[in-house]
């Protein structure tokens, strides 16, 4: 039987899950704590802490988190309720959508992005790559 100590050390969201280079999921991923992934993941990721894709880290599959910070490769949608940050090795091919997003020169998105205000109905900013295109030649 688990006494309350050990419960909440268990329950504790600043452990951290981690999923080393050379490791394979396939399936859903549901957690309460943080996750550094540095292997790859086909399935669904959802945790109401903080993701780490690492360099070499590959998800196939939607993220759902509190923060996020994305060194390596997602396909899939990313939904971040705080800041989303997209490191200069990022590759993202899927919507976005987060209340703050940082993005380093060099990171690749394709998709669409929603920004939300923290307390407010969502503000859609989309950038289509016909629309990026175009602007980059102005």
């Amino acid at each position: 039987m688990l006494n309350r100590k050990e419960k909440s050390q268990f329950e504790s969201p600043e452990r951290l899950n981690l999923l080393v280079e050379g490791t394979k999921i396939i399936g859903d991923i549901l957690s309460d704590s943080k996750l550094r992934i540095d292997g790859e993941v086909q399935g669904n990721i959802a945790t109401t802490s903080a993701v780490v894709i690492g360099k070499n880290g590959v998800v196939h599959g939607n993220l759902n988190c509190q923060e996020a910070e994305i060194e390596g490769r997602i396909d899939g949608k990313l939904s971040v309720e705080g800041v989303l940050i997209l490191r200069a090795t990022a590759n993202i091919v899927g919507d976005i959508q987060a209340t703050r997003l940082v993005i380093e020169e060099g990171a690749l998105f394709l998709g669409s992005c929603s920004m939300t205000h923290a307390g407010s109905k969502e503000n859609t900013t989309s950038i289509s790559p016909e629309n990026r295109s175009k602007d980059l030649a102005d």
